[in-house]
């Protein structure tokens, strides 16, 4: 058994909708009693956190979600992380410190995102922490003609990844 399969089998990690493989780890027992208005006055737990991976060859589509996202690198390949903010397009290698990796990346709330593996171990092991808490209500994945309409200048990176 390689390590990735070790790995989704040691830790019970199941297929996420975006691709690449989670499991949930924490969930604060607190609540937030006035999220911002973007949670349509739903309550939200203040953070959660959990594993992920991605293998080789899988990519996590571009998606969005209402709360910050905080991704730490485990071990394993590098990820390449494409960012759409306001700012245009943005794209950070989260990896081991060195030769422009960077161990943690910090994705706002709103972004579309994407990720893909880059290297020869053939997986990437990762961490996410998200605050306010994830819901799968605020969980938004690009549909393709709509990422086109507002940022027709990434086509080919929208094309890659949706």
């Amino acid at each position: 058994m390689d390590r990735k399969d070790f790995l989704i089998k040691t830790l019970e990690l199941r297929k996420h909708p975006e691709g690449g493989y989670y499991k949930e780890t924490y969930r604060s027992d607190d609540i937030l009693s006035t999220p911002p208005a973007r949670f349509n006055n739903d309550q939200r737990n203040i953070s959660t956190a959990i594993y992920y991976l991605l293998g080789r060859n899988e990519q996590s589509k571009f998606h969005r979600i209402k709360s910050d996202e905080i991704w730490h690198h485990y071990e394993g390949d590098p990820i390449i992380l494409y960012i759409m903010d306001t700012e245009g397009l943005r794209i950070t290698k989260l990896g081991r410190v060195g030769n422009g990796m960077v161990p943690q990346v910090v994705i706002k709330h709103g972004c579309w995102f994407a990720a893909e593996t880059t290297g020869t171990a053939g997986y990437a092991f990762v961490g996410c922490t998200v605050a306010p808490g994830f819901d799968f209500a605020d969980f938004e994945i690009g549909e393709e003609i709509k990422l086109l309409q507002e940022n027709p200048e990434f086509a080919a990176i929208i094309k890659r990844f949706s």
